[in-house]
């Protein structure tokens, strides 16, 4: 497997320790501004503390059509709170500058062409975004971001689903710097007690064929699933179970722990 041209070094040399290691990456998501953005700031490192090897950073927005209500509610409160782009960005670049895990937003297009496209790709650099991904963007539809984003170095994902065609793969294959990003199953994110039967070997086909790195989304909640999934990918991203934790009540001191305790069982369950 060979890694796209315009890749972020940070990202490829995660990937790249990690098949020395011969394991998968773990990749962590928090809500930006959720509970507020100094808390998601602790969260976040919190996540590297516990081992994860790339940080997921989501955008909130009012419509998030590929989330399940834990992510939503999570997007509601860091919308109430104020969260902006901007802020977003800024908050990247603090964590840039505590640590050197590859960070990628994950955010819709909206926010993106209101602030204006050039200049959102700009600052992502000058934050140290090493990626960026929209659930929204077809792969068909994205070579002008993907000529800004190769321009300011910064890695394109995209998306696939178990219902994508060949076209899709190929499309998605051409596009993306970074990696892509296999949803685990037909629907939102949210944590599944199961997740399908076939996954593996869909996700081993998928593997063979992409010049970038596999990782795989959406559900997977817990140590043993990581476990399952790991040998057929070389990411495994969770969401929805660090921000369940972060739901729940207390200090951020407490909500950090228990971010940091539920990430540290993932990343040993990949053998970190």
């Amino acid at each position: 497997m060979s890694q796209a041209g315009g890749a972020p070094s940070r990202v490829s040399e995660v990937f790249r320790r990690c098949r020395q290691e011969r394991r998968a990456a773990l990749i962590t998501y928090v809500m930006a501004g959720d509970p507020s953005l100094a808390a998601s700031r602790s969260l976040a490192l919190a996540c590297v503390e516990g081992g994860a090897d790339i940080l997921e950073i989501g955008v909130p927005f009012s419509d998030p059509i590929a989330d399940g209500p834990t992510i939503q509610r999570a997007s509601e409160r860091a919308l109430s709170a104020g969260m902006t782009l901007q802020q977003c960005l800024e908050l990247a670049g603090e964590l840039r500058s505590s640590c050197e895990t590859p960070i990628a937003l994950m955010g819709y297009l909206n926010p993106v062409l209101a602030y204006g496209q050039q200049e959102f790709f700009e600052e992502c650099a000058r934050h140290g975004v090493d990626a960026v991904i929209f659930p929204d963007l077809p792969p068909e539809e994205a070579q002008e971001l993907c000529s800004l984003a190769l321009a300011n170095r910064v890695g394109m994902v995209f998306l696939l689903a178990p219902t994508s065609t060949p076209e899709r793969l190929e499309a998605a294959f051409k596009a993306a710097t970074a990696f892509v990003y296999f949803v685990s199953v037909t629907g939102v994110t949210g944590a599944r007690a199961e997740l399908p039967a076939e996954l593996s070997t869909r996700l081993d086909l998928v593997r063979a064929e992409s010049p970038v790195p596999l990782v795989v989304g959406f559900g997977i909640s817990t140590p043993k699933q990581v476990k399952a999934l790991a040998p057929h990918v070389d990411g495994v991203v969770v969401g929805s179970a660090i921000v369940s934790q972060i739901a729940k009540p207390g200090t951020i001191r407490e909500r950090t722990a228990r971010v940091k305790k539920l990430v540290t069982s993932l990343s040993s369950a990949l053998g970190t």
